[in-house]
């Protein structure tokens, strides 16, 4: 059996990603053995994949710089490892392969060119570019191994713990729908006015349960209100760990998301996901797997040609400031409707 480290550190959608990709990846290779190195919170999104250990990276404790880096390498070495795969590519994994001195390895190609093309304002290269979930699989394939992606079972809803059914109200809703509407940027995140009123409008039908899912007192906050508003709605946030999470996500009849890591949760289950995007575009690569781009609701490229302005929503275009209002809450609930 042979052994490869593979490295990917943060941040957490771009894990869940790379946990997607490992799954497949040791469903076709089953005699080769993993061990996932990154932060210990996220060691969750890897409770599916065989043949898999994780082990936990403490950046910002004893693996803080380059002689904490070291140690890293000391706990690693004795496991025996083959080969590494960086899916990372960052100053971090780098230090570390050097000290795995004679070892194969293969890096992730983040295809910074081909993406700068994509978001510069003038001259922009409009075009599909290889998924994030290719790119992980390209590390794979240049140690020699293959990989389809094509070719994968989601795993099945996880049984709901008691302390979930207590949290849903042990209701049994035709339809659960999941809605996480936060994003790292404001510039991935829709109005909350216009969020409102897709969860008022989904409140409405009494066959329906709307899940709030988010994190951080802000946030927590702000989704507790908003359960006090409307019937049939539950927020989820500050209540249950990642594990839970996962779970109970993993029994959503759909997910409405942001360009956002709770995309990538519901796609690793294959729940229909549906996403709003701003200044972000899934041509960067970074589309929730398996899903339809018809589920992917896109501001008016019209009225607003330059999206996407960046890949990963952190820079801010005068004007640019409102483009989600151009995706009216109706054609949200319509969408989430026809993949009911």
């Amino acid at each position: 059996m042979k052994h490869i480290l593979v490295i990917r550190l943060s941040a957490m959608g771009d894990v869940a990603m790379a946990a997607t990709v490992l799954r497949i990846f040791s469903n076709q290779n089953p005699s080769v053995k993993i061990t996932f190195l990154s932060k210990s919170f996220l060691q969750p999104l890897f409770t599916e994949i065989p043949n898999s250990t994780f082990h936990i990276a403490n950046t910002n404790g004893k693996h803080k710089g380059v002689f904490g880096i070291y140690k890293l390498y000391q706990e690693l070495k004795s496991l025996q490892i083959d080969a590494i795969a960086d899916l990372h590519n960052v100053l971090r994994s780098k230090i570390l392969k050097v000290f795995f001195f004679g070892l194969k390895k293969a890096t992730l190609d983040k295809g910074r060119a081909d993406k700068k093309a994509l978001t510069r304002a003038e001259n922009k290269e409009f075009k599909q570019l290889k998924p994030t979930h290719e790119r992980y699989a390209d590390v794979f394939r240049e140690l020699g191994y293959k990989v389809d992606l094509s070719k994968t079972n989601f795993p099945k809803p996880k049984e709901l713990t008691q302390h979930l059914k207590n949290l849903i109200r042990n209701k049994n809703p035709v339809k659960l729908i999941g809605i996480a509407p936060f994003a790292q940027y404001s510039t991935k995140t829709y109005p909350l006015d216009l969020m409102e009123n897709v969860i008022f409008k989904l409140s409405e039908k009494q066959n329906y349960v709307v899940l709030l899912f988010g994190g951080g007192k802000e946030q927590v906050n702000i989704l507790s209100a908003i359960e006090n508003t409307f019937a049939n709605v539950i927020c989820i946030a500050g209540k249950i760990t990642l594990a839970e999470e996962l779970i109970l996500i993993s029994n959503l009849d759909c997910m409405l998301s942001m360009d956002s890591g709770n995309a990538h949760f519901s796609a690793m289950f294959g729940v229909k996901t549906i996403t709003i995007w701003g200044n972000t575009h899934p041509f960067a690569g970074f589309y929730p797997f398996g899903q339809s781009l018809k589920n992917a609701l896109i501001p008016d490229l019209k009225k607003f040609p330059k999206i996407p302005t960046s890949v990963y929503g952190n820079k801010k275009v005068d004007g640019y400031e409102d483009v989600m209002r151009s995706i009216s809450p109706e054609t949200v609930v319509h969408k989430i409707l026809e993949n009911l």
